[in-house]
């Protein structure tokens, strides 16, 4: 258990100090919770820098708590109360005041490092917490599962959800830089979008236990395209008229975006500029001194912030084993090459 030597006199949850025992256990929370849930996290971990890996963590930890709260509440209004528990655990842990969890030990301790790292200047702890206010808040606003409107809303989802844990690893790195925003966001939309193929076989609502009706996510504008229905895929599950066509096009729009990043890098890492504009450049937190594309400058920041690009190869590989399986989400098989491609793509500096 976490140390009670350690509470600040008189607090029922802080932590006016946190010991190193306390984050071991902590961090061996996290790594467990990553290994059960979230697979490719966990293996992308280990090439991220030590000094970023505890941020990572939490994070990613974290994100794994929120997705699963739709389907682990009996209601909505149950699932509000735990995101607003989670933005005051937020809250704590940056003003110094850590609740006894391991997800808030990790964090504190990631801000902690991070501000001693940059001499408290530099704005990453404080681009962190709005990154992380943005994650909870976005995961709110899907609290009820609703199917997409269209395939721009999903891929506006994955901005707010999945680029945004980039950004905030960025930011732990620390690494403010607006051409790693760009992969990272293009590359976190493949992923947002990535998740949500993967949750088709098993519908939002439809754990064990919930009292909530399923729910299909799919993009309405592709399933009215692909004369796919909600309820037919509840019924006859791969056997439903238009599901393929609906995911090929859906993957298909997640697969243009690792291109897209795939040919920014391979133009940066020579100099050039990505080949297009970022959309999210004038946004203040993007505001970065860094936005001269080529350079020395440029490609160390790529050399050091590579690893979180690598997120872009564990996307790759679903979308192979989903194009293998003629886009029949029901048929795909794990994945026994992802650990090699991985390091071959830290190896290579390829993604």
């Amino acid at each position: 258990m976490f140390s009670a030597s350690r509470r600040a006199p008189g607090a029922s949850r802080g932590l006016a100090t946190i010991a190193e025992g306390d984050i071991a256990q902590a961090r061996k929370y996290c790594v467990n919770q990553l290994r059960h849930g979230d697979y490719e996290a966990y293996l992308i971990r280990h090439f991220i820098p030590r000094s970023a890996r505890d941020a990572y963590d939490a994070l990613r930890t974290l994100n794994l708590e929120l997705a699963r709260l739709p389907e682990t509440v009996s209601n909505p209004t149950i699932g509000r109360f735990r995101m607003q528990f989670w933005r005051d655990t937020v809250n704590k842990t940056f003003a110094g005041n850590p609740p006894r969890e391991p997800i808030s030990i990790m964090l504190h301790s990631a801000i902690t490092n991070l501000s001693s790292r940059s001499g408290g200047g530099g704005g990453s702890p404080s681009s962190l917490k709005f990154w992380l206010m943005r994650l909870i808040n976005t995961r709110e606003k899907h609290m009820e599962n609703k199917p997409f409107a269209s395939i721009a809303a999903l891929e506006d989802y994955a901005e707010n959800t999945y680029a945004t844990l980039m950004y905030m690893t960025l930011a732990a790195m620390p690494l403010q830089s607006v051409h790693m925003d760009h992969l990272a966001s293009h590359i976190g939309k493949a992923c947002g979008i990535v998740a949500t193929l993967r949750g088709i076989p098993r519908p939002a609502g439809s754990s064990v236990g919930s009292t909530r009706s399923p729910a299909l996510l799919l993009p309405l504008d592709v399933m009215a395209l692909a004369g796919l229905k909600e309820e037919d895929v509840f019924r006859m599950g791969p056997s439903a008229f238009g599901l393929q066509d609906a995911v090929f096009q859906v993957a298909t729009r997640a697969n243009d975006h690792i291109i897209t990043a795939r040919e920014m890098l391979k133009n940066m890492q020579a100099g050039k500029e990505p080949g297009h504009a970022y959309e999210h450049q004038a946004e203040p937190e993007h505001a970065h001194s860094s936005t001269v594309y080529g350079g020395e400058d440029t490609k160390a920041d790529i050399t050091r912030g590579f690893s979180l690009l690598l997120e872009a190869v564990a996307a790759q590989d679903y979308l192979q084993r989903l194009e293998s399986a003629n886009f029949d989400p029901f048929k795909i098989k794990s994945s026994w090459k992802l650990p090699w491609a991985l390091w071959n793509a830290e190896r290579r500096r390829e993604i």
